[in-house]
């Protein structure tokens, strides 16, 4: 896994890498936009991109096969653009990372897991459809959506 991804800038087109653990949310040097933050994580980077992350993060534990999952997996996805500069989304394989699931005591797949200052926050598994799972986050966080313009 790369601890960095390229991220286009939704309002100005820009390339810009974002790494999976910094000290601040990611923003656009060129028009000063915040970034989704989605990364990849494992049982090795998750106390940098997850415990020790200055946002808030929302985990997705999932599995390639997992039917649930890849209908959810959009909706999750969507929300670190959604939630820019207040939200990081990390997804953990759990075929590929079955420690961190057993950490966490996942049972079924997708599980949501919050957390806030490196602590869980709440949690559900299933998929929710995307304005339920948006309106499960931005309640429990207590995060408001930015509109565009």
């Amino acid at each position: 896994m790369s601890d960095s991804k390229v991220v286009v800038c939704e309002r100005c087109g820009q390339a810009n890498r974002v790494r999976a653990a910094a000290e601040g949310a990611p923003h656009c040097p060129k028009c000063g936009a915040a970034l989704p933050w989605l990364i990849e994580t494992t049982e090795e980077g998750f106390g940098g991109t997850v415990e020790r992350s200055p946002l808030p993060v929302l985990v997705d534990f999932w599995a390639p096969w997992c039917g649930p999952c890849r209908m959810v997996g959009p909706a999750v996805e969507k929300l670190a653009g959604t939630l820019a500069g207040s939200l990081k989304v990390a997804k953990v394989n759990t075929d590929e990372e079955p420690a961190l699931g057993g950490r966490f005591n996942v049972r079924g797949i997708p599980t949501l897991i919050l957390f806030e200052g490196g602590r869980e926050r709440d949690r559900v598994t299933g998929a929710l459809p995307a304005a339920a799972l948006e309106q499960w986050v931005t309640s429990r966080l207590g995060l408001k959506v930015r509109t565009s313009g």
